[in-house]
């Protein structure tokens, strides 16, 4: 097939996901509407609470309610048996499962129609746990048709637990929606006066995300005229932790808690700061470099070939590289107007939504050799 015709295919898709509340989720619901607008039939199958956060029966698509928490346990086997219900007497041409956990549920579903997998994350835990997430990822990666990774690192792993074929997916980058409030606006709900700096990150408060780093640093910039001030938008189990180590630092750091708001939070900032230890394709990430927010970030996963040029790149866990960073662009007004420029410029050579459809239609084609027009 020409690779026209396969970006034409049309069948009927299940899109498989566990819990969700940020990336993930949304690049499905965005899957979801284009293969909607192609022509496929598209059935989603998930936890309810997805439904409800990103839409899917809103958009158009059918959806079955398969309950796939963040965690395996014996509750397994309950979503194992509601996905073959799910699936059970319907014509799927391709079942498509996005994360470890998912795709591990599809796998032992045993799906009569091929199996793509997209791999999001990376697994980060080590001993018995992660020895246990070891073999899971194994059992999805040779349980795969086909292996879609967010990031190079993802697909070399998947061909190195045996993958059948595995390649690099497309990923939109998620539009980022217009401020509501002006900068002054914004800073003033920090009371903040112009000449403060503000850095922002976003991201679950995690230990992933190690927003231990960003306190640390954050405490020595009190030394600073203006001090900065320092917001973190997320929630998560390290809220407690984190509250616990800003006080005792005395940083100028606020925990915000979970925000829908953040292109008002970037159209305030002076600077965004990303300390994960592993990064895929970071929501965050783009949506700094979109807003034309010069962006710190650790150089971890998927993230340099992300961000390319358009961003401050330090190793992971380095509060001297960090403090470093945040101080150089500060003082140099040059600097952060060559960063803010370059951000835009860098999102645009991103995957857009039509590309994405367009390559995982051809994922579906080569999968099922079925000729467009004919899934």
């Amino acid at each position: 097939m020409t690779d026209a015709a396969q970006a034409s295919w049309q069948g009927s898709v299940a899109l498989v996901l566990g819990s969700s509340t940020g990336g993930v989720g949304q690049h499905i619901a965005s899957l979801a509407r284009g293969l909607l607008a192609a022509g496929c039939a598209v059935l989603v199958c998930g936890p309810v609470a997805t439904d409800e956060h990103f839409g899917f029966s809103a958009a158009g698509a059918e959806f079955a309610p398969v309950e796939i928490p963040a965690n395996p346990g014996p509750q397994d086997s309950s979503a194992i048996r509601a996905l073959r219900r799910a699936l059970s007497g319907r014509d799927i041409a391709v079942v498509h499962a996005h994360g470890l956990r998912a795709a591990f549920v599809a796998a032992l579903a045993r799906p009569p129609a091929p199996l793509v997998v997209t791999w999001h994350n990376a697994v980060l835990a080590r001993g018995l746990r992660g020895s246990a997430s070891a073999l899971v990822e194994r059992i999805v990666a040779r349980s795969a048709a086909l292996t879609l990774g967010a990031s190079e690192d993802l697909v070399a792993r998947a061909e190195t637990l045996g993958a059948r074929e595995a390649r690099l997916g497309a990923v939109a980058a998620p539009a980022l929606g217009t401020p509501k409030r002006t900068r002054a606006a914004v800073r003033a709900e920090f009371r903040l006066g112009p000449e403060v700096p503000l850095i922002v990150s976003v991201g679950r408060l995690h230990p992933q995300k190690r927003y231990d780093v960003l306190l640390e640093a954050a405490a020595r910039w009190r030394d600073r005229d203006p001090a900065p001030v320092t917001v973190i938008a997320g929630s998560g189990p390290s809220y407690m932790l984190l509250a616990q180590r800003a006080s005792e630092l005395r940083a100028r750091v606020h925990l915000l808690g979970h925000r829908t708001d953040v292109p008002d939070l970037l159209a305030g900032a002076d600077l965004a700061v990303i300390t994960s230890d592993w990064e895929a394709r970071q929501l965050f990430a783009q949506e700094a470099l979109h807003a034309g927010v010069p962006l710190i970030s650790t150089a971890v996963g998927g993230l340099p070939g992300l961000v390319g040029d358009a961003a401050v790149l330090i190793p992971p866990g380095d509060v001297d590289a960090l403090d470093t960073a945040v101080r150089d662009l500060l003082a140099d007004p040059a600097m952060r107007a060559d960063y803010a420029a370059r951000g835009p410029r860098q999102a645009a050579t991103w995957p857009t939504e039509q590309d994405t459809v367009a390559d995982v239609l051809r994922a579906y084609a080569s999968v099922t050799g079925v000729p467009a027009g004919q899934g």
